[in-house]
């Protein structure tokens, strides 16, 4: 019984690294902006976090509209 624990302890420590390289993947080397994973991956971060990682979306994509969760109430407007 005591190695249950520390396998999800190690399964979700892999899942935590796994989903944040995933998002630091789509906001600094992103072909799209519209990736469903990478926008969703993005909502769910703090809003510091969030913040940094939609200032490098508009820094690679200039001129496009800002995703979910990088926009301001308009859906036009980046935060």
């Amino acid at each position: 019984m005591s190695r249950l624990p520390r396998r999800v302890v190690v399964v979700a420590v892999v899942a935590i690294i796994v989903l944040s390289l995933s998002w630091l993947r789509y906001v600094t080397n992103s072909v799209s902006l519209y990736d469903e994973v990478g926008i969703t991956l993005n909502s769910w971060m703090p809003a510091p976090i969030r913040q940094w990682g939609c200032d490098q979306l508009q820094a690679n994509f200039p001129g496009a509209l800002p995703p979910h969760g990088c926009s301001t109430g308009d859906g036009t407007s980046w935060l």
